[in-house]
């Protein structure tokens, strides 16, 4: 079975960046949308970050300092965070639309997550 395997997270100063990967365990078809997601500890999971073949989107609160790119060829979606502050710490999720056979439709997956703190 297919799942998303995420790396990259850790622990990184104020100001300090990190970037993070996801992609696919095993083979697929083809991959659609991408995107990163978080969950602090109490509160909801958010979008940070959404990629298509059209163009991206980002949560106010990261536009500026995290730039969500993708690898077609590797079916792979990264999100390189800069600046960070200690209000980023989180875990981060991603999430693809993926086609496992041709035929076999549109799903959506999501990674297992990863940490992210940021702190002095």
């Amino acid at each position: 079975q297919v799942q998303l395997v995420e790396s990259g997270g850790g622990l990184v100063q104020p100001g300090g960046s990190l970037r993070l990967s996801c992609a696919p365990s095993g083979s697929i078809w083809s991959a659609g949308a991408m995107g990163w997601y978080r969950q602090a500890p109490g509160k909801q999971r958010e979008l940070v970050a959404s990629i298509t073949f059209e163009g991206t989107n980002y949560a106010d609160s990261v536009r500026g300092r995290f730039t969500i790119s993708r690898d077609n060829a590797a079916n792979t979606a990264y999100l390189q965070m800069d600046s960070l502050k200690p209000e980023d710490t989180a875990v981060y999720y991603c999430k693809m639309e993926l086609w496992i056979t041709e035929f076999g439709g549109r799903h959506d997956y999501w990674g297992q997550g990863t940490q992210v703190t940021v702190s002095s």
